[in-house]
Order: C-alpha cells, then structure tokens, then sequence
C-alpha cells in the first residue's frame, strides 16, 4: 500500500492495475495526483515481482489481485496497448475488473485501458473515452465511445490519451474532495501545459501526421479490433 501509511477514514481506497507493457506516464500521472491527496492506494497484479512498463522501468506492486480490498473508492486501469491486449486475454484480471467493478464507487481507466473495463463488462451503457486509434472499439462492448479528453458518465470515469491521465486524477480528486483540493493539487504540480505544437489530437494535427500515425498503429489496432469483437461477443453469450 503506498500514499498513506495506513488505512483510515477520509482516504480514499484506490486500486490501480499495474501490469507488463502498461504505459508508465499512464500509472504515474494519475498516481502523483492520488498520493497528493493521501490516499490508501494498492498497485495491483498478480504477485508482488516487479513489473515492466513499456520504458523498462519496472514498478512494484504492492498488493495482488487476491488481496485486494473490496469496496473501493477507485478502480483503475492503465493503458499501453499491447500489454491492454494481453490483460484482456486474460480471465484472471478480466474477472477481477468485473468483480471489483460491481462494488466500486468509480470505475475508471486511461488511455487504452478502457478497452479493458469494456472486456470486464463494464461500459456497457456507458460513454467512455480512450487513445484515439481505438476508442471507437469501445463500441464492440456496449460502450459508446467518447472523445472528450475526459469522460464522466455517473460513476465511470475515462481518460483519453496518455496524458489525459492527470486531467482524469484532477477532476476524480475533485469529486473525491472538492474542486478547491484539486486546484490546490493542480499547483502543486505546477500543471499548466503549454504544448510546444497543435497537434495532440488528430483533428488538430497536419493530416500527414495523422496518416503517418495511423500506418504505423494499424497492424496493433487491427489485432485490437478483433480482441475487442471476441470480448463483445462473450459478453452477449
């Protein structure tokens, strides 16, 4: 358990996913943010072996997916799309999502972790945001797809890219506190982003780099696509 050194009232009880290939910007931008606010959180996976994100840099978990409190305030599921592909293989962390899920005050994700909370069952109903290659996949399990930089939709809560990841932890903190703490988080962190270019959305950016983007992703979104059809079609039985 990591932000607090104990759990107790007032802290929110957090449990994020940690898993092989996730994008550590994913975990860590919305981590910063929790632990700001104290908060009792678990890294979860399978063991406590660290584990490697997409960088190579290895995290550790703090808690597995068996010890893992129940009713949490928060239930979180990093991105990085390779390693989202093989959580949603798996019917372990499947199963612990769609467990956890039925219980937890938020259910929520970054990037193409979504796609995860839609194999768990999750988004079904449910507007919810992801990485803009694959957000319309949503749509495969009974998700309607978003393309807001943050999605609400009453208790799921979904960042879009990457680094949506700290403007999803600002406004759950904002609900999870108020929005006086989350603007004090957001100073604290000095989170004031002034992009260098216009191009972090693909409506924004040249087409060339779009194209050139989209070519380079399609083989991964392809595999994506039909992981997503066979998630969808296993839930409608």
């Amino acid at each position: 358990m990591l932000g607090a050194k104990g759990a107790g009232p007032g802290r929110p009880k957090i449990a994020m996913l940690v898993h092989p290939k996730m994008v550590l910007q994913d975990l860590v931008g919305p981590l910063t943010v929790f632990n700001i606010m104290h908060s009792e959180i678990h890294l979860v996976w399978k063991t406590l072996d660290p584990v490697m994100s997409e960088v190579g840099i290895a995290v550790t978990p703090s808690t597995t997916l068996r010890d893992c409190p129940e009713k949490l305030d928060v239930l979180f599921a990093p991105g990085g799309l390779g390693g989202t592909l093989d959580m949603m293989d798996d019917p372990e962390v499947v199963e612990f999502f769609a467990h956890h899920g039925k219980s937890a005050r938020y259910v929520t994700s970054d990037c193409t972790g979504s796609l995860l909370l839609g194999a768990a069952g999750l988004l079904r109903g449910y507007r919810a945001a992801s990485h803009w290659t694959v957000r319309e996949l949503v749509a495969l399990m009974g998700g309607i797809p978003s393309s807001e930089r943050v999605c609400i939709d009453r208790n799921r809560i979904t960042g879009g890219g990457v680094t949506a990841g700290i403007d999803f932890a600002l406004t759950l903190a904002s609900l999870l506190r108020s929005p006086e703490e989350a603007q004090a988080y957001q100073l604290t962190i000095e989170y004031a982003p002034e992009p260098p270019f216009n191009a972090g959305r693909p409506d924004t950016a040249p087409a060339a780099i779009t194209e050139r983007i989209t070519a380079s992703r399609a083989a991964i979104v392809a595999r994506a696509r039909e992981k997503s059809r066979i998630a969808g079609e296993k839930l409608r039985g």
